[in-house]
């Protein structure tokens, strides 16, 4: 057992996570619960408990741990949601939905990732965790309407959300960063009674989900 790590897995939490306003308890328990250091590319195992976005390849990286522990305190995660992830990457932060949640279904667009996150959650169990090779911005997704939707890269249009929040369940939650930089912001949709609500979370920066549409821009 490398204890190091762990005492790195600790102090990510303690250091990183705590003072930067993530209290939900079972989300502090979760991230102590899941080794970051096993969806790191082996280049970067000793960075695995770091403040720092690491590459994956594919022009994709994995969010910051804070980052991550943001996203799923918002969502408010319960123990029978059914969750859409959008953007598999190396199955971390697919691992700590799983663990909150119910039911996972994740798209990953680069068969690559896919398989690689595939290899990464190990003996996950099937009827609980689905990863399907696939462009979530394209349209229906069969398995919803969906509680939770988590989307893992930035949107720089936020008009792709469309199809996305039309199949958030009454009650639902879904999390994007939206935005170009400098001005990408973390951002909570929730379908409540009424319609839906959007709320600016904080300040952040990711790549793009690849296929995201650009924005339009004026020419002169």
């Amino acid at each position: 057992m490398d204890t190091s790590l762990d005492t790195a897995r600790f102090n990510m939490i303690q250091q990183q996570i705590r003072p930067w306003g993530v209290t939900d308890e079972r989300v502090l328990a979760t991230l102590a619960a899941i080794p970051r250091e096993r969806f790191v590319p082996d280049a970067y195992r000793g960075l695995a408990y770091a403040d720092i976005e690491v590459p994956l390849g594919q022009g994709q990286v994995m969010l910051a741990p804070k980052v991550v522990a943001h996203l799923l305190q918002a969502l408010s995660i319960g123990p029978d949601d059914r969750i859409l992830e959008i953007g598999t990457g190396s199955g971390y932060v697919t691992a700590c939905l799983n663990h909150l949640g119910g039911a996972v279904i994740s798209l990953e667009i680069e068969p690559e990732l896919a398989e690689l996150a595939k290899r990464n959650l190990g003996d996950s169990d099937p009827r609980r965790l689905e990863i399907r090779v696939a462009d979530g911005l394209a349209g229906h997704i069969d398995g919803g309407p969906f509680d939770v939707i988590a989307i893992t890269g930035s949107l720089p249009d936020a008009s792709a959300l469309s199809d996305l929040v039309s199949q958030l369940a009454p009650h639902g939650r879904l999390f994007a960063i939206l935005g170009e930089d400098p001005a990408m912001a973390a951002t909570l949709i929730t379908h409540g009674p009424e319609g839906f609500n959007r709320k600016s979370l904080f300040e952040t920066s990711a790549p793009a989900l690849a296929k995201a549409p650009e924005p339009e821009r004026f020419v002169f």
